[in-house]
């Protein structure tokens, strides 16, 4: 089954309305609402309950007040890093200053979600509001602090650097070449906005305490949760329902309600529940994307890069609970595919009052690819070179992998690329879009643009492998799921481990009753990460299986296979114990006379007088576990090409072609890799032309709604056309790279390529709107 386009094992029960959310939990729990914060920046003076008593159905009010222990302790900084000298995490509640709109300062717990926001309506907070610091620049202009014990306002700086073979720095560099450039970029905020937001349900039974949450990372919730409300980890569970949507926006682990929420519930000794309604997604869920970029470059007439500076100011929001992940993948992904001569890199992470900044889909690539490919196509127009031309330069040749890019990546490693061919996908891409062949006139343009991916980064994740008497295989592993396809691909890695039919194999994802210690679905590793941790959980099983087999069948287990979930001499089928009476016979709960009894009664067949039923040192039952811990991370790459079109009259960008090149390794399932990249791909288009929070200078967010924060719709993505090289890993034993947010990484750069090439206009902000083009050619 690896390497099979299986069609999604999950779709048949989705798309029947068989699926179970959050909010199709608990119809009859208490309901949680919050009053959050109007200002951006205020200070606390006083909160009135009172006219809130008297609504009916009203159960509790809580403030910060009222919290214990823990729990009125700021929450987890989850990364720490020796950059983040003024790390900085929020309250469940408000306490004393409130530093972005949105941020939660009264819970309210009622019959209902209506009557907790009647409630919500009539509870008076008194504030007095400061100065607010809205955008990098501001931040580090000598605004007044977002935090009064963080100078500056930066949270976190960092500075890397790697000298030119010739010992030379990049600033040094950069003097002495032939060429240089300097100029500025930018990328706006953006937001994940899935289909479901936020969720939690709660339930306490006196002992042990079970919590739902729309979450990506179900086991460090559970860890949190049992931390904070110092419950023992054993009588704490967390299940990820169905998830509507991630993208990163539900990897912060916990967010406020979902510690809130179980406390209530044990307060009460009710079931209470809260669902996030869309503005609390927009002004109360983290965002991403934002930063300030000044680029200096030195080159030679080839193009070739010698020496590349680049100074970034990052916009981490009002805390950093995720620490500085984005920032950290910016400066180091923004390399690429090429071998610059030296590189200097600089980033200062600044705190604004506005809503916090953790991954999103990308997580960072996006704006370190969009720096490194404008960089690209500025020396080729300066040079007069084609723009293919130029990277092929300056790319990483197929025999000089591992390449050794000399900076420590975000798992704490070094930045190490395990295996790729740059060239031959850039010849794949230039057919697939017919770039040398291109015609231009005014108002069509190409672009290209090139990238390489970080993924499956450690420390580690586990798989659990068990087959049952019935003969059906079950997998469990930690790691959660929002959509990504994992009940089929981890199913097709099983039923190939263990030679079943791929119907016999279930997937359970998310649970910790099933697989209590896992990291969390995050930076493309779900497949290189669990999908290893599977197959090795699966080769123990298989071992097992062909060890009480051969004792059965009197052979050596050398000379066994299982085929179509049946153990079997090679070469002489006759001779076969099907894996459910395998099953049977590991858990010898009484002697029986023969294996058909056995398989009948599940009971173990005899053993000879000279040995127990079991092997010793066996464990009983047909399972096993592993876990996978990874080397460094792998690496995976890609190139996109489109061409479009612009309005003579009105500015509009239409996209009428769209190419993908990609390499993830070996393929474990073409189709769903496909969809993976169309979706990326889409939401890569919104970020390139549609989609930014734009705040005003009281950090109000102006377009909080789908009324007005504009997302691209299925007429908007074109028909995209994709290939895909295999260089498999030699990292993990399936020889996989990570997938899941390959399509949407290069897509500002290769739209902001193609619009210049159609205008002559430079594009150095994204995203670009049909206004801003239109002012862009008038200026």
């Amino acid at each position: 089954m690896f390497g099979a386009s299986v069609h999604r094992l999950e779709d048949p029960r989705l798309l029947t309305g068989q699926g179970r959310y959050l909010d199709d939990l608990g119809p009859d729990a208490l309901a949680v609402a919050f009053v959050r914060s109007p200002h951006a920046h205020a200070r606390i003076l006083g909160i009135d309950v009172g006219p809130a008593l008297d609504v009916e159905g009203l159960v509790a009010v809580y403030t910060w007040e009222d919290l214990p222990g823990l729990l009125a302790e700021p929450l987890p900084l989850l990364i720490p890093h020796p950059a983040l000298t003024h790390g900085r995490t929020a309250y469940a509640l408000a306490k004393d200053v409130v530093r972005h709109v949105g941020e939660p300062v009264v819970m309210v717990v009622a019959a209902d979600r209506y009557l907790a926001e009647d409630a919500c309506a009539l509870i008076e907070v008194d504030y007095a509001p400061l100065p607010p610091v809205v955008g990098p620049e501001q931040a580090v202009s000598g605004a007044g602090p977002v935090h009064a014990d963080v100078p500056g306002n930066v949270g976190a700086h960092l500075v890397q650097e790697v000298a030119a073979p010739t010992g030379q720095s990049a600033r040094e560099a950069i003097e002495t070449a032939p060429h240089t450039l300097a100029f500025r970029l930018d990328i706006e905020r953006s937001a994940s906005m899935p289909l479901e937001g936020r969720g939690v349900y709660a339930r306490w039974d006196g002992t042990d305490l079970r919590v739902y949450s729309s979450t990506q990372t179900s086991t460090s919730v559970r860890m949190a949760i049992a931390a904070k409300l110092g419950l023992p980890l054993p009588h704490v569970e967390v299940i990820a329902p169905d998830v509507g949507g991630g993208f990163g926006v539900k990897i912060v682990h916990p967010w406020p309600e979902e510690i809130l929420v179980p406390w209530a519930a044990m307060l009460l000794g009710r079931e209470v529940k809260w669902s996030e309604d869309r503005r609390e997604h927009f002004v109360a869920s983290a965002h991403e994307r934002a930063q300030v970029q000044y680029v200096r470059v030195g080159f030679d007439d080839d193009g070739r890069v010698l020496g590349l500076d680049v100074t970034i100011v990052h916009d981490h929001g009002a805390y950093t609970p995720y620490g500085i992940i984005v920032p950290i993948i910016t400066s180091t992904q923004l390399l690429g595919p090429y071998k610059i001569g030296a590189y200097r890199v600089e980033f200062s992470s600044v705190y604004t009052n506005t809503v916090q900044v953790t991954p999103y889909r990308g997580a960072g690539r996006p704006q370190g690819v969009f720096c490194m490919e404008r960089t690209m196509d500025k020396i080729a127009r300066f040079l007069g070179r084609d723009r293919a031309d130029v990277r092929a330069a300056n790319f990483i040749g197929p025999d000089e992998f591992p390449y050794d890019q000399g900076l420590i990546f975000q798992d704490g490693r070094p930045l190490i690329y395990d295996s790729g061919d740059y060239p031959e996908m850039l010849r794949i891409l230039k057919d697939l879009i017919g770039w040398d062949s291109f015609e231009r006139r005014p108002g069509l343009g190409i672009g290209l643009a090139c990238y390489v991916e970080g993924t499956g980064v450690g420390p580690y994740e586990g798989g659990h492998v068990q087959i049952t008497s019935d003969g059906r295989v079950h997998v469990s592993t930690g790691l959660t799921s929002q959509g990504q396809g994992h009940q089929t691909v981890f199913a097709q890695i099983a039923a190939t481990e263990l030679g079943v039919p791929i119907e016999r194999v279930s997937v359970v994802t998310g649970d910790t009753r099933r697989f209590g210690y896992a990291v969390g679905t995050f930076a493309s590793r779900a497949a290189v990460m669990s999908g290893n941790a599977i197959a090795l959980a699966c080769r123990k099983v298989r071992e097992k299986a062909l060890r009480i087999a051969a004792e059965a069948l009197e052979a050596d287990p050398a000379d066994l296979d299982i085929t179509d979930g049946v153990v079997h001499v090679v070469g002489s089928p006759g001779a076969a114990v099907p894996l459910s009476t395998v099953a049977v016979l590991s858990n010898p709960l009484r002697y029986s006379f023969d294996a058909e009894t056995a398989a009948a009664t599940q009971f173990a067949a005899p053993a000879p007088a000279d040995r127990p039923p079991v092997a010793e040192g066996e464990e009983p039952g047909l399972e096993g576990r592993d876990y996978y811990s990874p080397i460094r991370s792998t690496f995976a790459s890609g190139m996109h090409a489109a061409i479009v079109e612009t309005d003579p009259d009105t500015a509009e960008i239409r996209i009428v072609r769209y190419a993908v090149v990609h390499d993830c390794g070996r393929l474990i399932n073409p189709m769903i890799v496909e969809g993976q990249v169309h979706g990326g791909v889409a939401q890569g288009i919104g970020g390139a032309l549609y989609e930014r929070m734009v705040y005003d200078p009281h950090g109000q967010l102006l377009n909080a709604s789908f009324m007005d924060f504009l997302m691209p719709y299925a007429t908007e993505i074109p028909k995209i056309e994709t290939a895909h090289l295999e260089t498999p890993s030699p990292l993990n034993p399936l020889g996989v790279k990570g997938a899941g947010e390959a399509g949407v990484i290069p897509v500002s750069a290769v739209i902001a390529s193609a619009v210049e090439d159609a205008e002559g206009i430079g594009i150095d902000r994204m995203p670009i709107s049909p206004s801003e083009l239109f002012h862009l050619r008038t200026p």
